[in-house]
């Protein structure tokens, strides 16, 4: 297969166009004029093609859209690369809505999309623009596969958000008594690589999860037990939460309490592996802290 993938020299996308390609296809990678230059070296020492384009450039879609068989989109605006005239509507809506249509007038027969589980009015821009494209998707006549993923554990168990594994310290977003599903964003690329070709994936949307469920709290005793100390831990209440997400000055800092306010409340989304497209040797939570604890 010949597959165009937006978002290559992301997490997610960089993985599942190394993996795609280990496996033999064509991989062409949707790449800006300022995307990051050494993974664009590393994606061509991969014999990955890349192409110069644009969520903005409908043009530039169309000509990288040219002769492929599937579509995978793991872009989005936030966190990096939002800026004025780069913004989560320019990019997350209706740049992702231009690379929907110039794959489905290319002839492609799949379009793989990344996004995260989500009430049908998210009540947030990243979310809203995420449900927009999500429909526009549905509604077209191009195959659609939707990956629901859970909560990254290389972002949200990273520093970057409180959790602070080398000095031994977290924060948590609400009481952290709420049980919820962290999965690794190799297993989203392994999923998505899955996504291009499977059967079972045709017109779905598709949970991905990890292979067991945990509270925050139990989160933090794993890596208590990984790293053989004891830790801080800083609670931030969910009524400070939504006052962080109503005093946003722009749509990253509202993305962003959105975001840790779903942390906060997440409920009910336990998963079911075999409910996965892929459920074989997920990364697990304690495999992550060994790895990280090093």
């Amino acid at each position: 297969m010949k597959i165009l993938i937006a978002g290559a020299t992301g997490l997610v996308g960089g993985e599942a166009a190394r993996i795609l390609s280990s496996r033999g296809d064509a991989i062409r990678a949707l790449i800006r004029s300022t995307s990051n230059a050494e993974k664009i070296a590393a994606l061509k020492g991969a014999g990955i093609e890349v192409v110069e384009g644009d969520l903005r450039d409908r043009a530039s879609l169309d000509a990288a859209c040219d002769g492929v068989d599937a579509v995978i989109s793991t872009v989005s605006a936030m966190p990096f690369s939002w800026q004025e005239g780069n913004t989560i509507g320019d990019v997350d809506r209706t740049g992702t809505i231009g690379l929907i249509d110039a794959a489905t007038a290319a002839g492609a027969k799949r379009f793989v999309y990344t996004s995260f589980p989500h009430p049908p009015e998210p009540g947030f821009a990243l979310g809203d623009a995420k449900a927009a494209a999500e429909n526009h998707l549905r509604s077209s006549s191009i195959e659609h596969v939707i990956l629901a993923a859970n909560f990254f554990m290389e972002v949200w168990l990273s520093p970057a958000f409180g959790f602070d594994y080398p000095n031994g310290s977290a924060t948590i977003y609400g009481d952290g008594t709420n049980r919820m599903s962290w999965v690794s964003h190799k297993d989203v690329a392994r999923t998505a690589a899955e996504a291009v070709s499977n059967p079972k994936a045709k017109n779905a949307v598709l949970p991905v999860g990890g292979p067991s469920i945990h509270t925050p709290l139990e989160v933090v005793r794993i890596f208590e037990r990984t790293s053989g100390k004891t830790w801080s831990v800083t609670h931030v209440s969910v009524e400070t939460l939504q006052e962080h997400k109503s005093a946003a000055a722009d749509e990253v800092q509202e993305a962003v309490a959105a975001l840790q306010l779903g942390y906060a409340v997440a409920s009910g989304w336990d998963m079911n592996p075999t409910d996965y497209l892929v459920s074989s040797n997920l990364r697990s939570v304690e495999q992550y802290a060994q790895e990280v604890m090093k």
